[in-house]
């Protein structure tokens, strides 16, 4: 099953198994969820369910993973069963935490997950049916995991792969971020030394969809000539970076590291150098 499913699709899959989850961020996003969501959409916070905020954010970054047991009660209440074929959106082509939250499924051992293209836009486009208010639903047995499945890269690791050379490191926010001008969310302008910049946005097209796998398997393979095969990837905070890591497989490369606490952990750790290019 490919990861990325176009508008069109949705629209026609008629499957008693299908849970469509709306994983929207912003403010009001609940009462933006309750006003309108796709028909059946359940909604998942991406503060509260697909993270577990700590006091600290130099220890963790700003949206460290939650345990897979708090994922697991997550899941249960929102009526997830194993055997469910999940559609993830939102509204920022799959960057705010439709692709987060298609990680952590699929580290939590879910096949059949896969992110809209062009997110609730496209829908709107397409004439998917929408709703209003709450959704009705049962809640699911848990589901019992220890520990997630995809690989992942702490501070320590993404510090000694650079030093050895072994890995490559791709931090995927916008490039006027990783070259330090300015800091929009962290508290520390620039970038890992070390890592490369490929920005997230070059995933898409003009129209805000992803590029087919050919493209972005020829893209990468351009991108990546003679660097380390071994890749970890990161963003602000290991949202974003989930976006790329998406695109990746839905170009047939291996699922690479995700560095989770990227550079809101990196840039708040004591001693930690800072990179700029300007």
């Amino acid at each position: 099953m490919s990861p990325i499913i176009p508008s069109s699709q949705l629209k026609n899959i008629s499957s008693d198994n299908l849970i469509i989850l709306d994983a929207r961020i912003g403010k009001d996003v609940k009462q933006n969820y309750l006003d309108k969501h796709i028909k059946g959409a359940r909604f998942i916070d991406l503060d509260t369910d697909l993270a577990e905020i700590g006091e600290n954010a130099a220890f963790g970054g700003r949206h460290p993973l939650p345990t897979p047991g708090k994922f697991a009660e997550t899941l249960s209440n929102l009526g997830i069963t194993e055997d469910a074929h999940i559609v993830v959106y939102d509204d920022k082509n799959g960057s705010n935490a439709a692709a987060r939250a298609w990680w952590m499924l699929k580290s939590f051992g879910f096949e059949n997950v896969q992110v809209l293209d062009g997110g609730i836009q496209a829908a709107e486009k397409e004439s998917v049916e929408f709703s209003s208010g709450e959704e009705i639903f049962e809640k699911a047995p848990l589901i019992n995991r220890t520990d997630w499945s995809l690989p992942v890269s702490s501070l320590e690791n993404v510090e000694d792969e650079l030093r050895n050379n072994s890995s490559t490191v791709i931090d995927v926010r916008d490039a006027y971020r990783y070259r330090g001008e300015s800091e929009p969310i962290d508290l520390v302008a620039g970038h890992i030394p070390g890592a490369i910049n490929i920005p997230f946005s070059e995933n898409l097209d003009e129209n805000g969809l992803f590029l087919s796998p050919e493209v972005l398997k020829e893209k990468y393979s351009q991108l990546l000539e003679n660097k380390p095969e071994h890749l970890i990837i990161h963003c602000g905070s290991g949202v974003t970076a989930c976006h790329t890591i998406l695109a990746l497989a839905h170009a047939g490369f291996d699922i690479p590291n995700l560095y989770v606490g990227s550079w809101s952990e990196w840039s708040r750790r004591e001693g930690k150098e800072v990179a700029k290019d300007i």
